[in-house]
């Protein structure tokens, strides 16, 4: 092939003809980041992004520079999660061993679908996996999934409670003679009614229960829900608990839930994507309880093991059950005896391999890093919760039981119907003043502000600071 019109670093040469060249431009890209990252206190938590100019496909090779200059729009634009006032979300900054991890991947470029395509990444994952399903207590033929997020896991814990529950492998819904529903709380992630649409029962399969004022899925609503469903000639086959409700971080009743979906014979599915990690703590694994009773799980590493995205995971009690009641054959690749193909047996067969980041971090950080990591979030959070309740103005959603505060402002010298946007005004107003992002989720019919305590380099400082501006903007307002 002429590569006279490429330029001398469109790829890298499998015998080191242009090792200087590319070795520079990866200089440039990793002083870029570096800069960034270690300056990420220095800019905004959430930079202002203009309207993007209109996009033209380039028809010539472009240089280095024109590459560089892209970078650097990219770096001052984005998302900035490292900073300690970036608060408002769920998205840590990144293990320094998974932008490794991604780094290494992505130059390896192998494809988690078999074996033969990624020879040690197609083995590691279910190794790791299965080791990660025993710290949830799922049992000895426990294992799992790596996707690329929450909703994908949902999703294929899901298809595989329909396919086990109501045998529709291979005959689908049409054979159903009831119209298949589960349950869970009107707090769920909204990835749980997706994959009810997904999944071919409609938005209105996933039967939503009211949660109790602490944000948990209430008990008597269930029971009636559940009886409600089978008057009405529907068919219940799984009950969907949340461990770490995205607004306010709450935990269903895991052990009460495992029961109900026993006695109902439904499968029980936990979705801890964000509460999972308390799994890789002895102080607060506890408020778990129950955990080791589901059927499958979903534990997002992406989120409270700051592991750079993505990195999800979904895990089954029984591993069995995914080659007998999900997987399809992909004949076109070669078999291993003792190894599962992994693009059978999970939604997207093409996957990228997560796998070496989430390792890596465990390896670096070990589970000691972790629990360290986790107790500092839980001291910031008693102080943050200690100084919302000490300001008659503000009102807590519930009592926090992770790293997440939902608050609001209710003013007394206010109506109630202004609240909203005297709430909105604050989260402006804190952006501003004190550099700190906190979201504004609509919760209950109403503007709350949430704090995720995430990120390890945010002191009781930045707390002083959020709540010195909280009340200046109580004074002028």
């Amino acid at each position: 092939m002429d590569f006279s019109r490429l330029p001398e670093t469109a790829f890298v040469h499998p015998r080191g003809e242009n090792r200087a060249a590319i070795e520079a431009l990866l200089s440039q890209v990793a002083t870029r980041i570096l800069d960034y990252l270690t300056g990420a206190a220095d800019q905004t938590p959430l930079p202002e992004l203009q309207t993007l100019s209109t996009i033209a496909l380039p028809e010539k090779s472009g240089d280095v520079a024109t590459l560089m200059a892209t970078l650097d729009t990219v770096l001052s634009t984005a998302m900035n999660p490292a900073h300690p006032g970036y608060v408002g979300h769920m998205d840590p900054l990144p293990t320094t061993a998974s932008i490794v991890g991604d780094w290494v991947v992505a130059a390896l470029n192998n494809n988690m679908l078999s074996v033969e395509m990624s020879p040690l990444f197609s083995r590691l994952e279910p190794l790791l996996l299965r080791e990660i399903a025993q710290l949830f207590g799922l049992g000895d033929r426990a294992g799992g999934l790596l996707v690329s997020g929450g909703s994908l896991a949902n999703l294929q814990a899901l298809a595989v409670a329909r396919n086990v529950k109501l045998g529709t492998l291979k005959t689908g819904l049409l054979t159903q003679a009831q119209p298949p529903v589960f349950f869970m709380s009107e707090a769920a992630h909204s990835s749980i009614k997706k994959a009810a649409m997904l999944l071919g029962l409609g938005t209105d399969g996933a039967i939503a229960v009211a949660t109790n004022d602490q944000s948990q899925l209430d008990l008597p609503a269930l029971h009636q829900a559940i009886h409600q469903a089978q008057q009405q000639g529907q068919k219940p086959f799984a009950l969907v608990a949340t461990a770490g409700t995205t607004v306010t971080g709450n935990i269903d009743p895991l052990v009460e839930l495992a029961a109900i979906a026993r006695e109902h014979d439904l499968w029980f599915h936990v979705d801890a994507a964000y509460g999972g990690a308390l799994m890789f703590t002895e102080a607060y694994r506890d408020r778990l309880q129950g955990i080791e009773q589901a059927d499958s799980v979903t534990f997002n590493p992406q989120k409270w093991l700051y592991v750079s995205k993505t990195c999800a995971s979904v895990l089954f009690r029984e591993m069995d059950q995914l080659q007998h009641h999900f997987q399809v054959a992909a004949h076109y690749m070669n078999t291993e005896d003792d190894w599962v193909k992994l693009g059978e047996i999970s939604v997207p067969g093409t996957r990228h391999a997560d796998v070496l980041k989430l390792w890596l971090s465990l390896q670096h950080l070990g589970q000691q890093g972790y629990r360290e990591l986790i107790a500092a979030n839980y001291a910031l959070t008693t102080h943050f919760t200690a100084a919302v309740k000490a300001r008659p103005e503000l009102q807590l959603a519930s009592e926090p039981e992770m790293n997440l505060v939902c608050f609001r402002g209710c003013p007394e010298w206010l109506p109630a119907d202004q609240w909203d946007d005297w709430n909105r005004r604050l989260q402006a107003h804190l952006l501003q003043e004190a550099r700190a992002f906190l979201s504004l989720p609509r919760y209950r019919g109403h503007n709350w502000l949430k704090v995720v305590l995430l990120n390890p380099y945010t002191t009781l400082a930045e707390i002083e600071r959020i709540f010195a501006a909280i009340d200046q903007f109580l004074a002028i307002t």
